[in-house]
């Protein structure tokens, strides 16, 4: 995020605009020779923005050993790698932000590889020297030398970079208040909660640290069909950077990636804008507006319409955090080939060249089987793309055909070789995720309400997911829907999101309206930014636009903390029936943008009376409107912060300090080949309760914290019963090998020397782990085996 001043007329080289869209101004002779220290303040909103996150990490228990070993991880083994590649790709530079996070996106690409290569060959501590690869060649060849001191960057202007600097420094605020601050690296004692896929998420990136590919921790040997790429990077922090997994899970890894997602959706907006203030409006939208609700607390179970595209997903789905940089920058890659061309510029933005087909196929790889529902929808952007070119030019769109075979080579590698053709139960089903809404199976309803009821819930999915993207809206109507292909594209995957969601069944689809989102907001920011530039705002107009903005925010936040329950029962009564409907869930927000409609139709009116006597009013009030509709989604960050302090998240769970002390003394004894076998199947064990009690087969934190396999723990995502279970948990499925688990079941509660034997020959498990709130052992194991660890609530027993 380096910064500079703005450079006047007379600084610019002739031919150049020093007002140009882009924001950035070229280096002149006068500005190379400027002091060190005003050279110097172009970075300081980048060492600002660090040092916050950084003392957030401290004051959440993170070892400063770890930050530095992470910060050192994360220059040497992503940055530096990825910048030289992403150097020799692109034919000009532009700006060293840009080189610096693109060169991060490509630096997890070939991390990937690394991984793959290194962990394969067993030559895990070696991984920590595989930027050599890289290094080497850029430091041997003379060709490739001069990428290690590119010249001809243009300087981002200072209010660019304190802005984009905000807003990663504002995500580092609200990761610590409602995940940092709230969950202990590892738990502290027998009460300490903790999210409850995040043990499962822990568990296979240490099983990225042992295999390619992965298998599922939880079922020693059983393959592993799902997007796994997040896990061998965590894997790769681990190896290369010496850093306890709790800890790139618990702390650093969020607040890194999240940053590196404000950076990217930064320069990728006004790359392919040309409008430097696309970048930190669009990282506003991404990361900072979330869905319009009237909710509060907004738990896991009132969420309408699947997972929310800010709030908690990107802690608690960390393949949602760590795919959604490389989403961005492959629209990015593909954008920029869409909007020049090979030899075309842009807004003053020069284009990648030639190079961005190889960054398009690189990205697309690595965001294959990153998420799997990026793919999908990039290639119904391009299709859709594709479809328009034709029929505006009726010429085949060659360029967007040779991208989306690229992209499509990708998602076919993903399907056949990482997936295995596994659909994990999701299911063509139209409005399958929403008809419940409407449901009236008694047909109690006439047609004329069931149509209003349908078409309630349909502006209310609109209302909650999508208000953000509103910013198109002027932009194609000013082009009269005569787009460019690049806008085509992003138009279609915003599309193709929640026409997905709607398309298929099952909570997973709604990463398919999270994928779309990126889409949607670059090319929101891209319209409220042609908005603003049309409507001349002088200085003092605009800061009344921001301060009114930051009024609405702050009035929608109180209201919702303090009266959402009353608005709720209003609402239900002022626009129920009478008896507990299906829809009643939606009628708080609908309302609420009701009311707030007709505030805004009231301003109108008096905005166009004020106008005719105050000429300075004319043809402004349309960004005021825009404006406060993007700002709607905001007070959703506060209200999580807010929550945080006062309610726990549905879906947290109790995670014994016990437990993990047993795990851990076995990761510390044993070897990474060994299996283990639990009698531990169950999410948690209530410790309260009579007698074991077991709520679904979602136990993971053996498998998670010892970092090996466990021969049956708990198997609700294995992905052979998730593809039954319509993409959901498979909680009450019983495992599928009955002998196999009747075998592990008689090793702790009906041992002989015959059935530990088969264990140990027949499937290599050397250790026993006792939960013993899901049941004692035997006391015969102690003849039979050899007692190596307890602490009263877990039990080891040794397989000689």
């Amino acid at each position: 995020m380096g910064t500079e001043r703005t450079a006047t007329p007379t600084e610019a080289p002739a031919g150049d605009r020093s007002g140009s869209p882009d924001g950035a101004v070229p280096l002149t002779g006068d500005q190379a020779a400027e002091p060190v220290l005003r050279r110097l303040r172009r970075f300081a909103p980048a060492v600002a923005a660090y040092l916050l996150c950084a003392a957030l990490l401290l004051a959440a228990d993170t070892s400063p050993a770890d930050i530095a070993r992470y910060t050192g991880y994360a220059a040497w083994a992503v940055l530096l790698p990825g910048t030289l590649v992403f150097r020799a790709l692109r034919r000009r530079p532009h700006t060293l932000v840009e080189d610096l996070v693109l060169g991060a996106a490509t630096g997890l690409v070939l991390e990937l590889g690394a991984w793959a290569l290194f962990v394969s060959g067993g030559l895990q501590d070696l991984a920590i020297a595989w930027p050599l690869l890289v290094v080497v060649p850029f430091a041997a060849v003379p060709a490739l030398r001069r990428h290690w001191r590119p010249t001809g960057y243009r300087r981002q202007s200072e209010g660019w970079s304190w802005a984009t600097a905000g807003t990663v420094a504002l995500t580092s605020v609200y990761y610590y208040e409602v995940f940092l601050s709230r969950f202990p690296i590892l738990p502290q004692d027998e009460t300490t909660r903790q999210y409850g896929d995040l043990p499962y998420l822990l568990s296979l990136a240490g099983n990225a640290k042992y295999n390619v590919p992965l298998t599922l921790p939880q079922a020693a040997g059983e393959p592993l069909h799902y997007h796994w790429f997040t896990f061998a990077h965590m894997a790769m922090g681990d190896l290369v950077g010496h850093i306890d997994l709790p800890v790139i899970e618990m702390r650093l890894m969020v607040p890194a990636l999240s940053a590196l997602g404000v950076l990217i959706t930064a320069v990728v907006a006004q790359r392919l804008s040309g409008r430097a203030w696309a970048g930190p409006v669009a990282a506003l939208l991404v990361f900072a507006v979330g869905e319009f609700t009237a909710a509060y607390p907004n738990n896991v179970s009132s969420w309408t319409f699947g997972a929310p595209a800010v709030r908690l997903m990107s802690f608690a789905s960390l393949s949602q955090a760590y795919s959604q940089p490389l989403l961005i920058a492959l629209v990015g890659v593909v954008g920029d080939a869409l909007r020049r061309g090979r030899d075309g510029t842009g807004g003053g933005v020069p284009a990648l060249g030639r190079g961005a087909f190889v960054l398009t196929a690189l990205f697309a790889l690595a965001s294959s089987a990153a998420k799997a529902s990026s793919l999908p929808v990039t290639l119904a952007g391009l299709a859709f793309a594709g479809l328009m070119a034709l029929i505006g030019t009726r010429r085949i769109p060659w360029t967007i055909v040779r991208l989306g075979a690229v992209v499509a080579a990708a998602q076919l590698f993903a399907t056949a070789v990482v997936f295995n053709f596994e659909s994990y139960g999701l299911e063509i089903s139209p409005l399958g995720n929403v008809h419940g809404y409407w449901a009236d199976p008694q047909h109690h309803r006439t047609t004329a309400v069931q149509a209003v009821v349908v078409g309630g819930t349909l502006f209310a999915f609109v209302l909650n997911h999508q208000l953000k993207l509103v910013g198109m809206v002027p932009l194609m109507w000013r082009r009269r829907l005569r787009l460019d292909p690049v806008q085509w594209f992003l138009l279609g995957g915003a599309l193709a999101g929640p026409a997905a969601y709607l398309a298929v069944s099952g909570f997973n689809a709604s990463y398919f309206t999270l994928a779309g989102l990126p889409f949607g907001a670059l090319l929101s920011a891209w319209g409220f930014c042609e908005a603003f530039e049309r409507a001349a705002l002088p200085g003092r107009a605009r800061a009344a636009l921001g301060a009114g903005a930051l009024a609405l925010i702050a009035g929608l936040t109180y209201a919702f903390y303090r009266h959402a329950e009353g608005w709720a029962a209003f609402s239900v009564r002022a626009l129920g029936s009478g008896g507990w409907k299906s829809y009643y869930p939606l009628l708080p927000p609908l309302a609420a943008a009701g009311g707030l409609a007709a505030l805004a139709l009231v301003c109108a009116l008096l905005w166009w009376a004020l106008a005719r006597v105050v000429p300075a009013l004319r043809r402004r009030g349309g960004i005021v409107l825009l404006t406060m509709t993007l700002a709607v989604g905001v007070p959703g960050l506060a209200l999580d912060v807010l929550q945080a302090r006062h309610v726990l998240w549905e879906g947290t769970w109790i995670l014994p300090a016990t437990q993990v002390e047993g795990a851990r003394w076995v990761r510390s004894h044993s070897d990474p080949a060994d299996v283990l076998a639990t009698n531990s199947h169950c999410w948690q064990f209530d410790d309260y309760a009579k007698g074991p009690w077991c709520d679904n087969y979602r136990s993971h934190w053996l498998g998670a914290y010892s970092e090996r396999s466990v021969l049956i723990e708990g198997w609700a995502y294995a992905p052979r019963l998730m593809a039954t279970a319509g993409g959901q948990a498979s909680a009450t499925a019983p495992f599928w090998d009955e002998a196999l688990f009747k075998l592990n079941e008689d090793a702790f509660y009906h041992p002989t020397p015959d059935v530990l034997r088969r264990l140990n020959d027949d499937h290599g498990v050397r250790y026993l782990v006792v939960q013993r709130k899901a049941g004692g052992e035997s006391p015969l194991l102690k003849d039979l085996t050899k007692q190596v660890f307890d602490n009263g609530r877990v039990a080891v027993y040794e397989l000689s």
